[in-house]
């Protein structure tokens, strides 16, 4: 049996946030079933970009510092970091650190952050990682992910967050490699059983729904998610926000794949009753996931069964930063005749529909218009 716990957590005041992460790491065995003394366990957080914790788009350093102090107390050796999508070189990753508050609290409680920016080459035996040395130079990993949506696969979970550990833009060759969401999906497992974190919290206190993974809205959940399983963790979030866990690909290869489980008859929930966090209000799209993907393979009379990026022309800022997040060349949208006095535009006969454009705008410009005919 996979344990998850869920514990009840309805404000992000510190005290409050320690004293449930404590019940929840009490509840799967305490501290010391996932760190001993003296090792060096890298704390891997959400940091989808640079942004304050108010945005609600990264984990909140509340979780962090409670998770922190209850490993340093059990004697672990803590390093802290991630890379976001625009994360490449040193500046970049302490200016996420300071903009999502975890700098000053790894500051106070003397816990270093972990490099980033360079990586080694590694092979899994299937598939080739670039992996940033502070996810390889430990001796384990704690994940800390943040409960959103998410365009390509629904939901942003604790599989996923292990994608942070390829340094900055690197991650957008996997998107143009791997475009269909069932090849992405199992990249991400992949990468997650070699990576093999002992233990994931998320943070579940103040969701996102919507346009996530960073421009959505704020949806308290009031729940913290604690578990050594990401297969059965994820698959609890879908139960939590009302969505089929068989409608997502990371949670279904992960089973097929023995990394965890998603049947409820063979996860041990521990903590408060789950039925007490559902929300069958949270906005998010609870279709199964289209997997018809590839570049070359559309145009405005053929796409009607798959999802789009659009932009909204009153809210684009005409910073740029879509047509740099594209993952391919030649981009699938750009400056219309050079112009950036108006939005950019798409070539959707080249779009991969891997929604980078949308994930990483920083102004919630970039929409994802569903389609009429929906197609499994």
């Amino acid at each position: 049996m996979s344990k998850v716990a869920l514990v009840r957590c309805e404000s992000y005041e510190e005290a409050e946030v320690k004293a449930a992460v404590q019940r929840g790491v009490d509840l799967l065995g305490g501290a010391g079933a996932f760190a001993s003394p003296g090792e060096k366990i890298l704390l891997k957080p959400n940091w989808i970009m640079a942004v304050e914790p108010e945005r609600h788009a990264t984990t909140h350093p509340a979780v962090f510092k409670a998770v922190c102090e209850i490993f340093q107390a059990a004697g672990a050796d803590l390093t802290y970091g991630d890379s976001p999508g625009r994360g490449t070189t040193e500046e970049e990753s302490e200016e996420a650190a300071k903009a999502t508050g975890f700098l000053a609290i790894a500051k106070s409680l003397q816990i270093p952050l972990a490099d980033f920016i360079h990586g080694r080459d590694v092979n899994t035996g299937t598939q080739e990682f670039h992996i940033a040395n502070g996810a390889l130079d430990c001796d384990g990993i704690i994940s800390l992910p943040k409960m959103k949506t998410q365009g390509l696969l629904k939901l942003t979970g604790a599989i996923k967050n292990q994608f942070g550990v390829v340094p900055g833009r690197r991650k957008g060759a996997y998107h143009q490699l791997l475009p269909r969401p069932v090849d992405f999906a199992r990249m991400l497992i992949e990468l997650n059983m070699y990576l093999h974190p002992r233990l994931y919290v998320m943070d579940g206190v103040i969701a996102m729904e919507g346009n996530g993974p960073m421009n959505g809205d704020p949806k308290p959940m009031n729940v913290l998610l604690l578990s050594p399983d990401p297969v059965a963790l994820d698959a609890t979030v879908c139960r939590l926000v009302d969505v089929n866990p068989e409608y997502s690909y990371s949670v279904t290869l992960g089973k097929q794949a023995g990394h965890g489980t998603y049947l409820s008859e063979e996860i041990d929930m521990l903590g408060d009753p789950l039925e007490s966090f559902i929300a069958r209000d949270f906005n998010i799209n609870r279709d199964p996931i289209s997997n018809v993907r590839g570049r070359g393979v559309f145009s405005f009379g053929n796409d009607a069964g798959v999802p789009k990026p659009y932009i909204v022309e009153e809210k684009c800022q005409r910073c740029g930063e879509c047509i740099e997040a594209c993952p391919i060349s030649p981009k699938a949208l750009a400056w219309q005749g050079g112009d950036q006095k108006s939005p950019p535009a798409y070539d959707y006969s080249r779009c991969i529909r891997c929604f980078c454009c949308q994930e990483l705008c920083p102004h919630g410009a970039v929409l994802i218009q569903e389609p009429e005919n929906k197609e499994a």
